[in-house]
């Protein structure tokens, strides 16, 4: 059963691009929460060296040497992007498998293969021209070669065009190519594992593929000895093609400065009830609990150091954003201590069950429960139609000095009606 991996190329600086085409061809770096560090890098920014995670002040001389240009993460953009180039993705398979923001897997069962490769094509055609995202395909029988297969097409390793299908290849070809991979490159082979292959010498893909399958599993664990199979084309990692409910949500931020009061600690933690919130309903559920929890700046050694977390119930399952909002807020007072810096809150939705499996109870205020329901429908509706934030919860406030640093943002070009791009 052939299966392609699609992944957009760089995506974060891919998203900047498609708006900023003066992008195009110049070293771009995306940076973290707070402008911390490089969570994606353009190829000409790989070229000199950056590596993923590095600290901007390590390469701001390098950046100034060579025209870096750096970019404040804008995951607004990000998300909206990821969720048209995944809508796109699921019209050419009936099977789907969305694995990350930036990647999807898709199940070719049935399809002609002699044709995969210029079905890879239209793909990316299609994905580049719809969207503006560069993608690459790599198709083969297992998830593990499908992943390496892509890998392969982004490096220009194999295939052409940014499509590689092992299918087209003789195991010869595959073992000459594999022998020239480092076993670090495969799927689920981690720093660890990999230093414990070379140690064994097994130190290529090729190594791998041909490694004694029960050795694998009694020297590391039966996740290797799986790895191993997959590279044999033997399918041990299913296609999930279904929307596994989650069991939490988190919303946490370090703040681009510290706070030392409640007032704005307490907007904070609203912010971030009411974002979990908006969330939750979007996924149909409801939580019966949530946990708040606030933290100094454990990186300041000579500073008080104080974190503390709180699970507060919730009496009866909801999604009403006041509600979590109001019940978070009550948990801080508990926690929060006065003279101390915070550097992070968080708020956490734990319990989480679907919204149409909860029975009403003989105590339940039917009427209430009315009006809350529909009046998050009318605050998501609005919000949706307007623009994320155009509808919020008050105690949320709208200064927030302890947002995060974004000193290079992009605009919010496909989620806010005052940010939208202007044709020229």
């Amino acid at each position: 059963m052939p299966i392609a991996l699609v992944d957009c190329n760089n995506f974060y600086v891919s998203c900047e691009r498609a708006f900023n085409p003066e992008l195009e061809g110049k070293p771009v770096v995306v940076l973290s929460n707070n402008d911390g560090c490089a969570v994606a890098r353009s190829n000409e920014v790989k070229a000199l060296g950056v590596k993923m995670a590095e600290p901007w002040f390590k390469m701001e001389q390098l950046a100034k040497r060579h025209g870096i240009i750096a970019l404040s993460s804008n995951y607004a953009l990000y998300g909206d992007l990821s969720a048209r180039v995944m809508s796109l993705l699921s019209t050419f398979s009936p099977k789907q498998e969305i694995y990350s923001i930036d990647e999807c897997f898709l199940d070719l069962d049935g399809f002609d293969s002699q044709s995969l490769v210029a079905y890879g094509q239209t793909i990316r055609r299609t994905i580049k021209q719809y969207v503006g995202i560069p993608v690459c395909v790599g198709i083969a029988e297992t998830k593990t070669l499908a992943k390496l297969a892509n890998h392969c097409a982004k490096k220009r390793l194999a295939g052409r065009d940014g499509v590689c299908d092992f299918g087209r290849y003789s195991d010869t070809q595959l073992s000459k190519l594999f022998a020239t991979i480092p076993v670090n490159d495969v799927w689920g082979v981690g720093r660890k594992i990999s230093q414990s292959l070379i140690a064994m010498k097994i130190e290529t893909v090729e190594d791998l593929r041909t490694a004694n399958q029960t050795r694998m599993r009694q020297q590391f664990s039966i996740v290797v000895e799986r790895t191993v199979k997959e590279l044999n084309g033997i399918s041990c990692i299913e296609l999930d093609g279904t929307d596994t409910p989650r069991q939490q949500i988190m919303v946490s931020r370090s703040f681009g400065q510290e706070v030392s009061n409640f007032d704005d600690l307490a907007e904070s933690i609203a912010y971030f009830a009411s974002t979990a919130a908006e969330k939750l309903r979007k996924d149909g559920s409801v939580a019966t609990s949530l946990c708040v929890f606030i933290q100094t700046n454990p990186f300041k050694d000579k500073s008080p150091q104080y974190q503390r977390s709180l699970i507060v119930p919730m009496g009866e399952p909801t999604g009403d954003s006041i509600k979590l909002v109001n019940a978070a807020i009550q948990g801080l007072r508990v926690i929060y201590r006065v003279g101390y810096s915070y550097k992070k809150s968080g708020v956490l939705l734990m319990g989480l069950q679907s919204r149409d499996a909860i029975q009403a109870s003989l105590f339940d205020d039917a009427a209430e429960q009315d009006k809350s329901s529909k009046l998050m429908t009318l605050m998501d509706t609005v919000n949706q139609r307007m623009g994320k934030g155009s509808v919020t919860i008050a105690a949320s406030g709208t200064k927030r000095r302890w947002s995060m640093r974004r000193d290079s943002k992009s605009p919010d070009y496909t989620t806010a009606w005052d940010e939208l791009p202007i044709a020229r």
